[in-house]
């Protein structure tokens, strides 16, 4: 796969975008190596064989076999299936395929992320000012102005 974008680029005189597409695609190529690898020792680790976690995953044997040997790239909506069959995060599956970028692990967001009882805007916007607050390192909020009581 990268032999042909050697080809494209080497005659055109600007070697670096050519290296940059060429580890882009050997990154995918790893990324997809690496999914496969994860899949396969979480399944083996939880006692999973391929077939149930086929089954449970609404895929075929074989796909599944090609996505754990490194020659198929699932989609999100696959990789969701398989992290529900073997009863792990999705998102540990999507960091790994690359669709999503690794956040340092926090109990607060993932309490909000998990409340059903916020939708996705509220969700958003708490994490927002989490993460304002975050940033601040940790200082309090300036106090509001007190309100004068009657006697």
């Amino acid at each position: 796969m990268t032999e042909g974008v050697r080809d494209v680029t080497s005659g055109k005189g600007d070697n670096a975008v050519g290296q940059a597409v060429e580890q882009a695609v050997e990154q995918v190529g790893q990324a997809v190596d690496n999914i496969g690898a994860y899949i396969r020792s979480q399944r083996e680790g939880a006692q999973v064989s391929l077939r149930q976690l086929a089954k449970a995953a609404g895929v075929s044997n074989p796909y599944l076999s090609q996505v754990e040997r490194g020659l198929r790239k699932p989609s999100a909506e696959i990789l969701q299936q398989i992290a529900k069959g073997l009863r792990i995060s999705a998102e540990a599956l999507y960091v790994r395929a690359g669709i999503l970028d690794e956040r340092p692990a926090s109990a607060v967001v993932d309490a909000v992320l998990a409340d059903p009882h916020l939708s996705e805007r509220q969700k958003q916007v708490l994490l927002d000012v989490y993460q304002s607050f975050r940033q601040e390192g940790g200082r309090p909020a300036p106090a509001t102005p007190k309100t004068i009581h009657e006697e």
